[in-house]
């Protein structure tokens, strides 16, 4: 084994150091709202909370949660997710396959009009009109229909096609198999960790919705959204002031649930989803499978 030497040594530590430090810089702000969201609300009012609770409660979580509309929100927006991320990645991946073949005479000039979209918009209004003409209103498949094929998520798609070998296709070819199944049983498998990441951009985007709820929804209860609900909750705290959370059970308390403090639990109660989602993906972020694929 090599002696290390004092440069070696050196940069080490000093990687070592600087990996340490992101790491805080990284944590901090999320444990710092994890501790705000489980310490008492007035308590929380007087600052120095770190990444501990000084008062442990659950009042924020439990205030959040009462709100009669929750778990329907939550079971809207779980559908929606789930529905949106499948439809969503197998969308993009269908037409990104498309315009990857060589023999599709208008490739170049779909692929432009795909670029096109991503820098010119019609706008919030003509879109308004095109989702209430297209008898979209109060209905769950605007928050599917309209972002099914994003050009981004098929420009992404496509540059991993690209370097999939073109012997896997002619040798799927020779074999008897068409279109539909190369792209379903070949190609597909050998994009999944572009497919993860894709569907990871797709999930975090309708679970994190709320605006598209505002605009076409707002008057269905049955389609709200949690994103929508926390951010009613937010706008009636912010604009009482504070909400009282212990009146109804007690008269003689007047301990409140103040916005700072239902904002920190909020902010929990939906980033966890996804963190819990995210280990279970990394790992495709990471490990291609085109390697060894064919052999020359």
């Amino acid at each position: 084994m090599r002696k290390k030497t004092v440069g070696n040594i050196a940069f080490e530590i000093f990687n070592y150091t600087l990996m340490i430090v992101l790491a805080i810089v990284t944590l901090y702000p999320f444990l710092h709202v994890l501790a705000v969201s489980l310490n008492d609300p007035y308590d929380a009012i007087k600052g120095g909370i770190t990444i501990f609770p000084r008062k442990f409660t659950l009042v924020n979580y439990i205030e959040t949660v009462n709100y009669p509309q929750i778990p329907w929100a939550v079971f809207i927006t779980v559908l929606r997710t789930v529905t949106g991320t499948v439809l969503g990645v197998l969308s993009s991946a269908m037409v990104a396959y498309v315009i990857n073949r060589k023999d599709f005479i208008a490739r170049k000039a779909v692929s432009i009009m795909f670029v096109i979209t991503m820098y010119v918009s019609g706008g919030l209004i003509p879109e308004y009109m095109l989702m209430r003409g297209l008898g979209l209103m109060n209905n769950f498949l605007v928050y599917i229909l309209p972002g099914l094929i994003s050009p981004f998520n098929v420009i992404v798609i496509k540059s991993y096609m690209e370097g999939i070998p073109a012997d896997v296709e002619e040798s799927a070819m020779i074999d008897g198999a068409n279109d539909f199944l190369i792209f379903w049983k070949i190609i597909l498998p050998l994009c999944a960790p572009v497919i993860a990441t894709i569907s990871l951009f797709i999930a975090v985007g309708h679970w994190n919705s709320w605006f598209d709820t505002y605009l076409y929804c707002s008057s269905e209860p049955k389609l709200t959204t949690l994103q929508y609900e926390l951010q009613k909750i937010l706008s009636n705290a912010a604009s009482s002031s504070q909400v009282d959370y212990y009146s109804n059970l007690d008269p003689n308390r007047t301990m409140k649930v103040t916005p700072h403090s239902l904002r920190m639990a909020m902010t929990i109660i939906v980033t966890l989803p996804i963190l819990f989602v995210y280990p279970f993906v990394q790992r495709y972020f990471i490990h291609g499978m085109t390697i060894g694929a064919v052999k020359s």
